[in-house]
């Protein structure tokens, strides 16, 4: 195997520590604690071997298992390229796809690329005008790149537009109230009477009573059950919505309990424990490999009872929240397909349907699996821009909010 080549002679410790500012970039908990552990066990250990190398910064970095796929990528583009700034950015620029088949990135690599070329790409500051000079921009009929994106169809955008649109959906949070609970806890300011604690109190006096113990509800966090469909029709859209669905189960502080996500195309499976994974790409890679009707047919009547039958007393407790991600195009008996939904809706808390259909002016409730699965939402909204899943977050805050719900039962009337 052969040696480390080190940039610059007698500067190893230096070295390692450009190191750790990669790993901590790329999302690894990376302390000064750790690059003073590492830097004196590679004294101890020696540089002679790359492997031993690679196991002697890994054991100071690594401290959770799913870190390893991120740490490979920085430790082989740090220590080995010495062109790694250039590939590194090249992998963050738009590619034309000429070819029919690319390389596949493994996991981590865009990360690791991400922290490589950390402030590379920042543009010079523009210089500075004369004094009493003014400019005039002409900003009539324009639109920010962001606000542009925010609004942009899925299935319209470019690669590239693609790749921009996975970061800001990775930063949006569904934000969500807590529940009242049936049980509760001493408070000083409680509006509940508290008679038992008030007569242990007494007792303790002689049965005089003083004061009066209160209570007050307990307040718990519900869970979040995502149902995409992964059928053909749905193409263009279920895999920005499953890195959507990632960015909310990893999301911490967000107030959900617990977030579950299932596909559904001719069979339901569950990618709740792949979610769990911090690296997106890697996240997609490992459920990719279990789901195995990726844009096939449709039998959203079915894999809802398998979803009521297999799972709905595991994961709709505690007042849950269902997110149905499909477009309602139904292939099997309609009359089916409106009995699971309506079992489905009262066995949560709360049942919302993401349909993509919806962002045209003219959608109306026509389709067979649109009708029977109507009725029994609680909210319907569209799902097919940045802009549609910020406005998600009115349905979670909003206990009253109905979407197009109302307008589209008026039409089925």
């Amino acid at each position: 195997m052969p040696e480390i080549r080190i940039p610059e002679e007698g500067r190893l410790a230096r070295n390692i520590l450009y190191f750790a500012r990669t790993l901590r970039a790329a999302g690894l908990p990376v302390g000064p604690g750790r690059v003073v552990d590492a830097v004196k066990a590679v004294a101890v250990g020696g540089i002679d071997h790359r492997a031993d190398f690679y196991h002697t910064l890994a054991a100071c970095f690594l401290s959770r298992p799913e870190q390893r796929a991120v740490f490979d990528q920085c430790f082989h583009m740090f220590w080995r390229d010495p062109q790694i700034l250039e590939k590194a950015m090249g992998l963050l620029l738009p590619e034309i796809k000429v070819a029919p088949e690319e390389r596949e990135k493994q996991a981590g690599e865009s990360r690791a690329a991400e922290a490589l070329t950390s402030g590379a790409t920042r543009p010079p500051p523009p210089p500075a005008g004369e004094e009493g000079e003014e400019i005039e921009i002409d900003a009539r009929l324009t639109m920010s790149s962001e606000e542009r994106l925010a609004t942009r169809d899925f299935e319209q955008m470019t690669a590239a537009e693609m790749a921009e649109a996975r970061h800001v959906i990775a930063r949006l949070a569904l934000p969500v109230r807590p529940i009242a609970s049936r049980r509760a806890r001493p408070a000083s300011h409680g509006r509940l009477p508290d008679w038992r604690a008030t007569m242990r109190k007494a007792m303790r006096r002689g049965g005089q009573v003083r004061e009066f113990a209160r209570r007050e509800r307990r307040e718990r966090w519900p869970a979040l059950v995502c149902l995409c469909d992964i059928s053909g029709s749905m193409a263009g859209y279920s895999r920005m919505l499953l890195h959507f669905l990632h960015a909310a189960a990893n999301a911490r502080g967000a107030g959900w309990s617990k977030v579950h996500a299932f596909t559904f195309g001719t069979r339901l499976t569950n990618i709740t424990r792949h979610l769990a994974e911090r690296d997106a790409d890697e996240a997609l890679k490992r459920a990719g490999r279990e789901v195995s009707d990726w844009e096939g047919g449709t039998r959203i009547g079915a894999c809802l009872e398998a979803f009521n039958r297999d799972w709905s007393r595991r994961v709709l407790g505690q007042g849950a929240v269902v997110l149905l991600i499909t477009d309602g195009l139904e292939r099997d008996d309609p009359e089916r397909l409106g009995r699971a939904a309506e079992r489905l809706a009262l066995s949560c808390r709360k049942l919302i349907w993401l349909n993509p259909l919806l962002r045209w002016d003219g959608f109306e409730a026509r389709a067979a699996g649109v009708r029977a699965i109507l009725p029994h939402v609680d909210s319907f909204r569209a799902t097919h821009s940045i802009e549609s899943l910020r406005a998600l977050a009115d349905a979670l805050t909003r206990p009253d909010d109905q979407g197009e719900k109302a307008r589209l039962l008026a039409t089925m009337r």
